[in-house]
């Protein structure tokens, strides 16, 4: 009577779970959001919390109305210009760096046209960044500048700046980590507490040097 031999593999538990419950999109690569997302979101961040510590120096040493909002706008204007070229310049750099590279692969080993191609579609794209910095900046800075349009009382628009900036905080915050899969509390928290902070001493090294006799 012959017998079989047989070789059974133990695979490691819950494998079995795990190919079996991965949809075929959650092998999604989160890190192809990188470029567009870190312009977008710092952007966005920069202009709101830069042009509302530049509203809340402003305020610390002026009551008047008409010279916070031009601070704020001036502002925006050049932060939204520096912030696009800079990153112009960053991502172009960067692109001329992996132009290089791929250049140098294609002379040392034969690929494809096909391989080739997909890895020119993926090099970063510096209008692209530099758009959508400038962009979120402009949008981030704008919120500042509407809490105190409106408002006539000193004490009430800054109030209303910190309150609105905050918000917006909480908001950029939470859309930055749903959409780069991070942690949504300690996103949220980094980008109102770093606010809260810059707003602060600002304020404070304004209200400092005001207090010091200098003619303002």
């Amino acid at each position: 009577m012959s017998t079989q031999n047989s070789v059974q593999i133990a695979l490691p538990k819950g494998a079995n779970d795990q190919n079996q419950n991965q949809e075929p999109g959650e092998d999604f690569d989160y890190s192809q959001r990188s470029q567009w997302l870190r312009a977008a979101v710092l952007g966005a961040n920069d202009g709101l919390v830069s042009i509302a510590s530049l509203m809340m120096g402003v305020g610390a040493v002026k009551t008047d109305v008409k010279a916070m909002i031009l601070t704020g706008f001036a502002g925006l204007v050049a932060g939204a210009c520096s912030m696009a070229i800079g990153e112009f310049v960053s991502v172009y750099s960067q692109l001329e760096i992996e132009v290089a590279q791929i250049k140098r692969e294609t002379e040392m080993i034969e690929t494809g046209q096909d391989e080739e191609k997909n890895k020119k579609e993926n090099l970063p794209n510096p209008l692209s960044a530099a758009m959508a910095s400038g962009l979120a900046f402009s949008l981030g800075a704008v919120v500042p500048l509407l809490a105190a349009a409106f408002i006539g009382d000193h004490k009430v628009r800054l109030a209303a700046i910190i309150t609105a900036v905050s918000l917006a905080l909480l908001v950029f915050g939470w859309v930055g980590a749903v959409l780069g899969k991070a942690s949504v509390i300690k996103n949220c928290a980094r980008a109102l507490i770093g606010g809260w902070m810059a707003m602060a001493i600002t304020f404070g090294m304004t209200k400092l040097i005001s207090s010091t006799g200098m003619k303002i």
